[in-house]
């Protein structure tokens, strides 16, 4: 009896008991939200957006090619006739989604940012869904209203880019696998994930490195621990192999029309290269002929002509380019500039410097606020007794401060530092650490597979806003109780 009562308690205290995790539970305040965060969004979507720029530009072509019927492609002009030319250097679900909008309401000025409104707007829902299986119903919608007025989040939609899709993606797969997890359901809820996860996918690729993490929302059961490692194992693998027959198709079509075959897209092997050879900064640099790869071939022989390059300039000076990875997270997480930058582009007039520079310095504010909240997700509110606990959550507690201290006042103002140390102290077993597996787990992961990837290849701040929703859950979980201490004999049994 005594044991039920703990695992009750610990269940409410979590977010996972009936008056958090029952089905159709707070659906008001997930509508209220939704409204919340698609008014200003709307507004920036109407008021603020003009022709696509930079990357946009191309996202918006080739959305407008889908739409027409003509696929992912261009025309090439030989012999005075076009030629159809297909593409995949970009990844294609963004421009497939905008192709969808397209076709569907017409392809009018304000017909895709409308779209990326409402993207949004359901992230809003997504993000208070998923946070009430992490924590309690006032913390998931305090998560909840994080992601509706973060300022970044709402000026994305003006602009014709990937990563409110992304994310979507990246929260719906957990979503729903804790839904049907918390049901029984597991293998269905696996499935479903692995799809929404494929979908992602074919968006932002690096979003597979998520699957292995999905295996952490399937671990709460029955049975003990062997049993747990067999849930999260199938789910894992079930959600992997989904998502990979859901990009299956994509690949297919590459290996068929392109000059080799490309699972999702052909920017990796141009991404490494540009982390990694002689001119490298950290950031994004134009790659030139005189680089490596003189001869204009198809995209896949460039691709892997580049990859090629990157890890030769790696292998040569394996030193330089670890020197690097402190920038490129500098540039991924210190700030948030690129919406600004984007807009200041599209409309020069409505954007003179004085503007780019309040804009900045607001998205920035916001992001380091929330990311050093974020950071004490994954560390409980420190309590007198046992000891042991108590000690180890000060230490956690007085190194994220420390962290937020060194961004604050050193000369460099680097808060990259952060984003590393949520998966870190996610994963250390650490007395009295709050409950960091489930959802929890899986959020300080994606943050992870973020730095990993950028620290790989190279950093700009809007390779971040894809974990914004995450880290809005996180500082919602903020110094949580510690989990209580496991009965005597039980110890190996949590």
């Amino acid at each position: 009896m005594a044991e039920a009562a703990r695992a009750r308690a610990e269940a409410a205290r979590d977010g996972r008991g009936p008056a958090s995790a029952r089905a159709g539970g707070d659906l008001v305040f997930s509508a209220i939200a939704f409204v919340l965060a698609l008014l200003p969004r709307l507004y920036v979507a109407i008021a603020w957006a003009r022709e696509p720029v930079w990357d946009g530009h191309y996202y918006d072509f080739g959305a407008r090619r889908i739409a027409a019927g003509l696929g992912y492609s261009d025309d090439l002009i030989v012999g005075g006739q076009p030629v159809w030319h297909p593409w995949c250097h970009y990844p294609v679900g963004y421009s497939g989604f905008l192709g969808l909008v397209y076709r569907l309401f017409g392809a009018g000025p304000h017909v895709a940012t409308v779209a990326n409104a409402v993207t949004g707007a359901l992230l809003v829902v997504v993000v208070h869904r998923l946070a009430r299986y992490a924590t309690t119903p006032a913390r998931a919608r305090a998560a909840a209203l994080l992601a509706a007025l973060s300022p970044g989040l709402i000026v994305y939609a003006a602009l014709l880019m990937t990563e409110p899709l992304a994310a979507l993606g990246l929260v719906t797969a957990p979503w729903l696998l804790a839904r049907d997890a918390a049901r029984g359901r597991v293998i269905r809820g696996a499935v479903l994930a692995g799809a929404a996860l494929g979908l992602t996918a074919l968006v932002r690729p690096q979003s597979l490195l998520c699957a292995p993490a999905l295996a952490l929302l399937a671990w709460r059961g029955p049975g003990g621990a062997s049993a747990a490692w067999r849930r999260g194992a199938l789910a894992a693998a079930l959600s992997a192999a989904t998502a990979l027959a859901v990009v299956a198709p994509w690949t297919i079509r590459n290996c068929r029309v392109m000059d080799g075959c490309a699972l999702v897209s052909t920017n990796g092997g141009w991404n490494l290269a540009i982390g990694a050879f002689p001119r490298a900064t950290g950031r994004f640099e134009t790659l030139r002929a005189g680089d490596g790869c003189p001869i204009a071939r198809g995209q896949v022989a460039q691709d892997r002509c580049w990859m090629a390059e990157g890890l030769k300039w790696i292998k040569d000076d394996p030193v330089r380019w670890l020197a690097l990875i402190p920038r490129k997270l500098s540039f991924t997480f210190d700030h948030e500039s690129f919406p600004i930058g984007y807009l200041g582009e599209a409309n020069p007039a409505a954007w003179p410097e004085e503007r780019r520079a309040a804009g900045r310095r607001v998205l920035t504010t916001s992001h380091l606020g929330l990311l050093s909240v974020a950071a004490l997700g994954v560390v409980a509110l420190p309590r007198l007794r046992p000891w042991r606990a108590l000690a180890a959550q000060l230490l956690a507690l007085a190194a994220v401060l420390g962290l937020v201290a060194w961004g604050v006042l050193g000369d460099e103002h680097a808060f990259w530092p952060l984003a590393v140390a949520i998966p870190v102290i996610a994963a250390l077993p650490l007395p009295g650490r709050p409950a960091n597996g489930g959802v929890v787990g899986y959020l300080a992961f994606a943050v992870a597979s973020v730095a990993l990837t950028h620290a790989v290849f190279f950093g700009e701040d809007r390779y971040h806003m894809v974990v914004t929703p995450a880290l809005c859950v996180l500082a919602a979980c903020a110094l949580r109780r510690g989990e209580p201490a496991p009965a005597a004999g039980r110890a190996g049994a949590r």
